[in-house]
């Protein structure tokens, strides 16, 4: 299985590092974020990547060829030209992913203990274009599912804002952990094209697909501040 690492984002919460670096080289422990989720998927069998970079990507690159790729096979995306969240990301990716294969999608700064592997049987299992990994954790905004565990629409928890496919009848609020498995039919259903958040195209496809949250009790830490590092560390030797 081939894994895209979004690595481009410009991680403004995480100045002042992020005025010279690209978040995806801060450190907890002293170990790079990126070397950490390359480690941790290698972990699972992964050794095919594609990393997007944007924010000081140069950086990203000199750090892979320092390291030898990590013994990986590392395509980069390059976003140098513009910076296309996380839905344009993945399309302009898509050369590297649509080779009818599942694939995994990760943000570099997240870190966490996810079992991929009882993510990707449980994708595989449900049989959908997209599942993403959930847990009942602190967050602003919340991803709304069934019973059945089906992405039925999406909760500011700050101002009650809804987006719903159907009237909420008790659906479990979940926050999304920044990790979704895939299949490539996903590139029929994107509508949007150049700048945009791939939740955006979840929250319009859930009125017409099932995408499966995969639901997880694991550590998950978003590390998006100076604070949530010394969270991490603790974590995360």
């Amino acid at each position: 299985m081939k894994a895209l690492i979004f690595a481009a984002g410009k991680g403004t919460r995480l100045k002042p590092f992020t005025d010279h670096h690209p978040k995806a080289l801060a450190k907890v422990n002293e170990i790079p974020l990126l070397e950490r989720n390359i480690t941790y998927l290698k972990s699972f069998g992964i050794k095919d990547f594609v990393i997007n970079i944007h924010h000081f990507g140069n950086q990203i690159v000199d750090f892979l060829k320092k390291n030898d790729n990590f013994n990986c096979n590392i395509e980069i995306s390059d976003e140098t030209e513009e910076l296309l969240e996380t839905g344009g990301g993945l399309i302009f990716a898509r050369k590297y992913l649509d080779h009818g294969e599942d694939f995994l999608i990760m943000n570099a700064d997240i870190l966490t203990n996810i079992d991929i592997n009882n993510l990707v049987a449980y994708h595989k299992q449900m049989k959908d274009f997209a599942t993403l990994a959930v847990s009942d954790r602190e967050s602003s905004r919340k991803l709304l599912f069934n019973d059945h565990m089906v992405l039925r629409g999406w909760l500011n928890v700050e101002t009650g804002e809804q987006r719903l496919a159907e009237f909420n009848k008790g659906f479990k609020a979940l926050a999304f952990s920044g990790v979704h498995c895939i299949n490539p039919v996903i590139f029929e259903k994107i509508k949007r094209t150049g700048k945009f958040s791939v939740m955006e195209e979840y929250l319009d496809l859930m009125h017409t697909e099932h995408i499966h949250g995969f639901l997880h009790d694991s550590i998950l830490i978003d590390v998006g501040r100076p604070e949530s590092v010394t969270e991490a560390e603790k974590h995360f030797k």
